[in-house]
């Protein structure tokens, strides 16, 4: 999380409709669902990204149409990040597979 927006995330406006919108989508990762693919959602994402502009704008921060519901997966492959993914080797230590 930016710095810009720590205060926001641990705001009782912000926990609360993360809490609803989380209890309305069931819980579920919705892209994954969208694949047929049932998995716990852990991150509420905003589609249009929260800047220090629009972290005032509850139309953007708190609005239901903003949000998705996303595994951790997803919210990285959303952010263009490279998920991690780990194996054993034959003598049972960890190495990152690729």
């Amino acid at each position: 999380m930016k710095d810009f927006a720590a205060a926001f995330y641990k705001s009782k406006a912000w926990q609360q409709c993360r809490a609803a919108y989380l209890e309305q989508t069931g819980g579920l990762c919705e892209d994954c669902l969208a694949k047929g693919i049932y998995k716990p959602a852990e991150i509420v994402h905003h589609i249009v990204e929260i800047d220090p502009v629009t972290i005032t704008n509850p139309e953007i921060t708190l609005n239901f149409r903003n949000l998705r519901a996303v595994c951790r997966e997803c919210h990285a492959a959303e952010h263009g990040a490279r998920v991690r993914r780990y194996k054993l080797d034959e003598l049972g230590r960890v190495t990152e597979s690729r």
